[in-house]
């Protein structure tokens, strides 16, 4: 008896009152394929049907199998199944087991979900956008349309908690495990060692030692490959090597994970794929690399990396209990056990690191223009929101107000990233739907002929149309892009003539405009892309020779990412099918080497100088940007600053951080940010760097005070400071421990307190000084010193400076920066 039956009737009775459940339940516990039977006979359900989503396509299909197995029957009876290209469901299905994405559909064309009685999201703790987006699409509609829908999340690892919480403090039922126990064997990387060759290295030992089939955890396809080739050669003929990753046909993943055949063992080489959701028969022995690979997004370059990273103690528990779930085993980990306790407890939800395009997309047909207007789990940062939508608008398919537009509407039917829908419906407008759409295809799936074939995309549909007929690429990958291929032709499209590259980089610059590349001056392959970013090809790659290309793909890098797959583009192209993306202005830069503002008006694309003209007699405003830009380039280190002009911004400073509410933050970044503001009134009349010597800038910068403050900062933040001589010393606010003042220590004889500044909360540092004007002490507690330092001091002092007053109580001695001879004198 699976664990989960022992909390079936909690929790079909939790579900009689309460609409919304959190199961939690280890791997193993049976929640996957024991809950959606169960409910079957709830009467609640009114002849609805049950809907559970799960993260991959390949557990959508195993669970929906071994249901129907339970039942004695096959998919498409009472259980079913729904992914991208393979459908299982019937007239008679109740349970439907779909892709996470799927839902969205579903629910975009029926928002009260009239079918469903109950949506269940199994491996919640996976946090994917997709189900992120479906739970918020869910509780709106149910709280606008459906108050009797049912949701159930189920998850292994989730800390439910603060969701539960989050959620309205819904129930949580918690079933025990039913694993059994699994050693752990630390075996971390040798130095200088190479992942794959590790793997295999434990991967052949474990076979020597340990009984059963193996399940190794690695990053990716391309280590799955290597390692694969490695064990062809290392291990004995009982031993069946099968890859398991998302990109497989479903025939191998489905051989991956059935039972290896009598006689045999089976080594499953696989990505996260395996993490859940799947029970791979025989598997007592897992290694992990402790690697994982993720999208990470950058709403800065509006680019997404894949990065390697560790995984965390959740997954590392989850990749573990994969040995235990049929009987003792062993999980081989390749890292130290020391490093296992650096491990970040739970993975990022997707939608903190995701380019969020198609869910923005997905939202503006929902009716929500701003992620505020519906509930997360956790919102969508701001900067990957705003750059989604301006891709958007930029693409046209959302409108000034952020609203959908008819072409958002077509592009969203597509099913594919809004820069390829985009793609390919502009593709049929210039008599290219059918490359568009063998773009489509290969971009969406894993590069067709790896890195070693070079960037160019013409390439990749070379050999897509070889197909068969060429050994230089995988024929199952073929055939997987070429199903893709068929859902998104167009009635009557056919292939034609091989297109030339030109063609290819037309299509490539539709769907990404802001990554349009022009070639640097000089040999090396370096180009600028359109929004700004830098990029480059890799050492000898063919496409170097052109001066336009079209990026599609790139690694994402900060400062100079590195170009995967482009085609070359006529910049005539760009003329035609992005002119309104084309702006002419005047502009004004800084030459360095003139040392003076040049203006010119320019054709720009993005950031890119399509053409450019010397404007003879650029207008003040102008030039005053050029300066300005000049600032940016070289820093507010290079303005003509004063030790006035320092002290005054570090008095400031110094309020501001007592006073935040009262006094501004003109911090280095505030300033360099709204030059415009500060600066830009007072460049009236300059045009060249050696004006700026003639610049006030103690005057700019006491603009940004208004008369209150100016009044107050003499008051608070004193330039100067009257001592017991009567003297008037000037305070240093901009030394690291400051503000400082420096006096003769005879010359504060009779101060019993050190003073202060900003409202009595910031005592002055003194540094105390010798006849000599050399530092004797350095304090922030007058008294104190007077009471406990002076007197070693003066032991010390007084024999060395003997003409200078050194009295006992230095408290009730006269103030003086004489001699005592000249005191007496006096």
């Amino acid at each position: 008896m699976l664990p989960i039956t022992q909390i079936i009737p909690d929790f079909l009775q939790a579900l009689a009152t309460q609409k919304t459940v959190l199961l939690q339940a280890p791997p193993g516990a049976g929640k996957t394929t024991r809950v959606p039977l169960a409910l079957l006979d709830a009467p609640w359900r009114s002849g609805r049907r049950i809907l559970m989503l799960e993260p991959r396509r390949l557990a959508a299909r195993s669970a929906a199998r071994f249901m129907a197995l339970q039942l004695g029957e096959q998919p498409g009876q009472t259980v079913g199944y729904r992914t991208r290209l393979d459908t299982r469901v019937t007239s008679e299905t109740v349970i439907e087991v779909v892709t996470e994405g799927i839902l969205t559909r579903m629910i975009q064309s029926d928002p009260a979900l009239e079918a469903y009685a109950v949506v269940i999201f199994d491996e919640f703790h996976e946090r994917s956008l997709q189900a992120d987006l479906g739970l918020a699409l869910v509780r709106e509609s149910r709280q606008a349309l459906r108050e009797d829908l049912r949701v159930i999340l189920m998850s292994a690892t989730l800390d439910t908690a603060p969701i539960a919480r989050m959620l309205g403090n819904v129930p949580v039922l918690t079933s025990e495990g039913r694993a059994f126990p699994v050693d752990i064997a630390y075996r971390p990387l040798p130095r200088n060692g190479q992942m794959v060759d590790h793997s295999v290295s434990v991967i052949t030992q474990a076979l020597a030692e340990q009984e059963g089939s193996l399940l190794v955890f690695l990053p990716g396809a391309g280590e799955i490959r290597r390692a694969q080739r490695q064990l062809q050669t290392r291990v004995s003929d009982d031993v069946m090597i099968t890859p398991l990753y998302g990109n497989l046909r479903n025939d191998e993943q489905d051989r991956a994970i059935a039972p290896a055949p009598e006689g045999y063992r089976k080594v499953v080489l696989a990505t996260a794929i395996a993490e859940s959701s799947l029970t791979i028969e025989g598997v007592r022995v897992v290694i992990d690399s402790g690697q994982q690979r993720r999208a990470l997004f950058d709403a800065n370059s509006g680019m997404t990396r894949l990065v390697t990273g560790w995984v965390s103690k959740a997954s590392a528990e989850q990749r573990k209990g994969r040995a235990g779930r049929l009987e003792p085993g062993i999980c081989y980990r390749l890292w130290s056990e020391s490093a296992q306790f650096g491990l970040a407890e739970f993975t990022p939800p997707e939608i903190q690191e995701a380019d969020l395009a198609p869910l923005v997309l997905e939202l503006a047909q929902w009716g929500a223009r701003s992620p505020e207007q519906l509930e997360w789990i956790e919102r969508p940062p701001a900067a990957n929101w705003q750059q989604a939508v301006d891709l958007l608008q930029w693409l046209d398919m959302l409108d000034d107000n952020g609203a959908i537009t008819e072409h958002g509407k077509q592009a969203r039917e597509l099913g594919v990233h809004p820069r390829l829908a985009h793609m390919i419906l502009r593709g049929r407008g210039i008599g290219q739907g059918y490359l568009a759409a063998e773009l489509a295809a290969l971009l969406e799936e894993r590069d067709l002929a790896g890195r070693s074939a070079g960037a160019d995309m013409h390439e990749r549909v070379r050999l897509l149309r070889a197909g068969d007929q060429t050994d230089s690429v995988d024929t199952p990958r073929i055939k997987a892009i070429r199903r893709s291929l068929v859902r998104l032709l167009a009635k009557g499209e056919q292939p034609g003539q091989m297109p030339s590259d030109q063609e290819v980089g037309r299509l490539l610059a539709l769907a990404y405009p802001d990554r349009i590349a022009l070639k640097r001056p000089g040999d090396t392959p370096r180009y600028r892309l359109s929004n700004g970013r830098g990029a480059a090809l890799r050492d000898e790659d063919p496409l170097a020779r052109h001066q336009w290309l079209a990026a599609a793909e790139l690694d994402g890098k900060a400062r100079e990412a590195t170009i995967y797959l482009a085609a070359p583009v006529d910049p005539a192209f760009l003329e035609l099918d992005l002119a309104n993306h084309i702006h002419e202005a005047e502009e004004a830069l800084w030459d360095n080497a003139r040392g003076t503002v040049v203006a010119r008006r320019v054709r720009k694309l993005g950031q890119l100088v399509l053409e450019e003209t010397d404007l003879p007699a650029p207008s003040p405003e102008l030039l005053q940007q050029g300066l300005l830009a000049a600032v940016r380039k070289k820093g507010l280190k290079s303005l003509p600053w004063t030790p006035a002009s320092e002290q005054w911004l570090a008095r400031v400073s110094l309020l501001s951080q007592c006073f935040p509410q009262e006094w501004p933050d003109l911090s280095q970044t505030w300033l360099t940010d709204n030059l415009e503001a500060w600066l830009g009134p007072f460049l009236a009349g300059l045009s060249r760097w050696r004006d700026l010597e003639k610049l006030n800038l103690h005057q700019a910068l006491a603009s940004l005070l208004d008369y209150r403050q100016q009044q107050m900062l003499d008051e608070l933040a004193p330039a100067r400071l009257s001592i017991p001589t009567g003297q008037s010393v000037t305070l240093d606010y901009t030394a690291a421990n400051g503000p400082v003042l420096s006096a003769k220590l005879q010359a504060l004889f009779g101060w019993h307190t050190t003073p202060t500044v900003a409202g009595g909360r910031v005592p002055l540092v003194i540094h105390l000084l010798s006849p000599a004007q050399r530092p004797l002490a350095v304090t922030a507690d007058l008294a104190s010193f007077w009471q406990n330092v002076y007197p070693d001091v003066r032991k010390d002092m007084r024999g060395r400076y003997p003409k200078h007053p050194w009295p006992e109580d230095p408290l009730t001695a006269t103030a003086s920066q004489r001699t005592k001879n000249n005191q007496l004198r006096d």
